[in-house]
């Protein structure tokens, strides 16, 4: 069975004046970070006690952010493996979300503007 230490750190912050509940604020930082890559299939994430521990939050509060990303499908739950980053949607999305900013960097860097670069990007529909 994987250690605890197998887990990778979540750099999140829970800010209990807010008006928003801490669960959700944990479920949005959590999605945004696999969104932007920063987390990857696959990767651990760290069990509901010790992150509820390091956040000052009720292991229930953690547990109930786990579930919603694990229904909206970003991550999955291996009984007592840990929950890991899925693999899908949100995968996919980061993998398209790199391949343009590369696309885009080049086709700038050559000297289109953004008009052009969306034109190829129109023309590359219809091969």
């Amino acid at each position: 069975m994987p250690s605890p230490s197998d887990a990778v750190s979540l750099p999140v912050v829970v800010d209990a004046g807010s008006g928003v509940a801490p669960f959700e604020q944990l479920r949005v930082q959590v999605t945004a970070l696999v969104e932007q890559g920063r987390l990857t299939p696959g990767d651990r994430l760290p069990p509901v006690r010790a992150l509820a521990g390091t956040l000052g939050l009720a292991a229930n509060t953690v547990a109930r952010a786990y579930k919603e990303l694990e229904a909206d499908g970003v991550v999955t739950t291996n009984g007592r493996a840990g929950t890991t980053v899925a693999a899908g949607e949100h995968a996919g999305r980061v993998a398209v979300e790199r391949a343009a900013a590369a696309f885009v960097r080049l086709a700038r860097g050559c000297g289109f503007t953004d008009a052009e670069t969306l034109d190829l990007v129109r023309a590359a529909q219809h091969p």
